[in-house]
């Protein structure tokens, strides 16, 4: 009979770090990998609404994402699966300039929602903003990958750019809003 699903290690508020070392389940270690799982679910309810050319996207963020997680849950960083590096930021960046050069100018403030892919990619964007504070605090304590934060930060500039191509480019547009009141933003003619 195969083992459990259950462990029973966590039941006095500890959990293992992938060095075997057990902290506190409200150590900030714990809080930045924890929200970059909570990111990843939410990117796979995006996907799940998405074109098939930004599920692909997604996709390949999702597995992306257990790398970040990895290298939160050690405090070695040769221990980590995979370390992120300086060739992911740059990867997310053609990302973002490849989908920008077939939108109009993010101008404006986007007011979330719009398709069903873009809501729950800018709910992803909040979540993903909120990880990255908690990474933030963990490298004022600890060591962290500097390569990590700015991959996080320019993370969230890509999930941004995923929810307005899902809404001008695969829906009716982006609503926006200016000083004058709101307004649909849609593809150039």
């Amino acid at each position: 009979m195969p083992g459990t699903l259950y462990t029973r290690k966590g039941d006095k508020g500890e959990t293992g770090l992938l060095s075997g070392e057990r902290i506190e389940k409200t150590d900030p270690r714990v809080e930045a990998y924890g929200t970059i799982d909570e990111f990843n679910s939410t990117l796979g309810v995006a996907k799940a609404f998405s074109s098939p050319r930004l599920a692909k996207i997604i996709e390949e963020l999702q597995v992306k994402n257990f790398f970040i997680a990895s290298e939160l849950a050690t405090t070695d960083r040769q221990k980590a699966v995979k370390n992120i590096a300086a060739e992911d930021v740059s990867r997310l960046e053609s990302l973002i300039d490849g989908l920008a050069a077939e939108l109009p100018p993010a101008e404006h403030f986007v007011v979330p929602g719009g398709t069903k892919s873009a809501a729950f990619l800018h709910v992803s964007r909040t979540v993903l903003r909120r990880a990255e504070r908690h990474i933030v605090r963990l490298a004022k304590e600890q060591p962290v990958n500097p390569e990590l934060i700015r991959y996080v930060n320019r993370l969230s500039d890509l999930v941004f750019e995923l929810a307005r191509y899902a809404n001008i480019a695969d829906g009716d547009g982006d609503t926006c809003i200016s000083r004058d009141g709101t307004f649909l933003q849609k593809r150039a003619a």
